[in-house]
């Protein structure tokens, strides 16, 4: 009898170290909501971002569940799921948080970064801070950060091509639609499709589609096309990339130049109209270029007319 009670006091001991190891709760959490449930663990919260279409999207049976409208998951753009050394990898992530968040206008936390994702990386709703998938999603990106500090010494040194620099020119689409054709149809399919991994639209894509109802949002980052060119650039075509500053830059264009779904509201980012990005695809704008312009390019006469403007204030 002695012996099997012990068995369940380790057990409910291991069970609390589990459970407290994930709660590093949001900014502002009280003492009376740490009462989550049992799943919200990093294990759970990894799950999270591999599976997010199964777990959270448009076609799971609890309508409840469903806070993305997209079928993407958070690793159609942070590989491996967020651990792999490189462009968008989570492990420093938290370090930056908090921040004040030009777009928001106010300070945001890592659960803040997440619910920017939720609403338009993947085209979704925000999550509720203490859910147990935003707890377990914040516990899983911390522990990376952890487990990074801990092999600091035997990490893998990152292999990616030098960093992009942007032509001094405005993105041709057409030559965009040509790479696309001969170095990224083969995975994402001419038509941007992407590549469904079972016929059942749950399991998400192979390989995510570029554009249409299930990719991005016109408010997400990667909408921007300097910033899709960065990452085009570092990391495509997958395991193997090798365009050129002008390619990843043309190809960015043309992707960012089809259709997708329409985030509402736009016009209330970035209260400070200044400290929006150049490549920003909607206004309104603190200055007078044309909405194509900070959509396509060239960029570097709006960027040097805010870092004059900047020298007079």
């Amino acid at each position: 009898m002695n012996s099997f009670a012990g068995v369940v006091a380790a057990c409910a001991l291991a069970g609390a170290v589990t459970v407290g190891a994930t709660l590093r709760l949001a900014p502002g959490t009280t003492e009376k909501s740490r009462a989550v449930p049992v799943i919200a663990t990093e294990e759970y919260g990894k799950r999270l971002l591999a599976q997010t279409q199964e777990l959270l999207g448009p076609d799971v049976a609890d309508p409840k569940l469903r806070y993305i409208n997209s079928r993407l998951s958070c690793g159609s753009c942070h590989l491996g799921t967020g651990a792999e050394a490189g462009t968008l990898s989570l492990p420093d992530a938290v370090l930056h948080y908090p921040r004040f968040a030009a777009r928001a206008g106010a300070t945001a936390t890592i659960e803040d970064r997440i619910n920017e994702c939720m609403q338009r990386s993947m085209n979704g709703r925000p999550l509720p801070k203490n859910s147990p998938q935003m707890i377990a999603m914040a516990a899983y990106i911390r522990s990376l950060q952890d487990q990074q500090a801990a092999g600091a010494a035997t990490s893998p040194k990152v292999k990616e091509p030098p960093a992009f620099k942007a032509p001094k020119r405005a993105a041709d689409l057409e030559a965009g639609k040509k790479i696309l054709e001969k170095k990224c149809a083969a995975c994402h399919q001419a038509d941007g499709s992407g590549l469904l991994a079972e016929a059942n639209p749950i399991h998400g894509y192979v390989f995510p589609p570029l554009w249409g109802p299930d990719s991005f949002n016109t408010g997400a980052g990667m909408h921007r096309v300097l910033t899709a060119a960065k990452f085009i650039k570092a990391r495509m075509p997958l395991g193997r990339p090798d365009l050129t500053d002008d390619e990843a830059f043309d190809v960015a264009g043309y992707v960012n130049s089809q259709p997708r779904p329409e985030m509402a509201h736009l016009e209330l980012d970035y209260p400070d109209k200044r400290t929006k990005p150049v490549d920003t695809g909607y206004g309104p704008f603190a200055d007078s270029f044309p909405l194509k312009q900070h959509q396509f390019g060239p960029f570097a006469p709006i960027e040097a007319y805010y870092k004059s403007t900047s020298k007079t204030r």
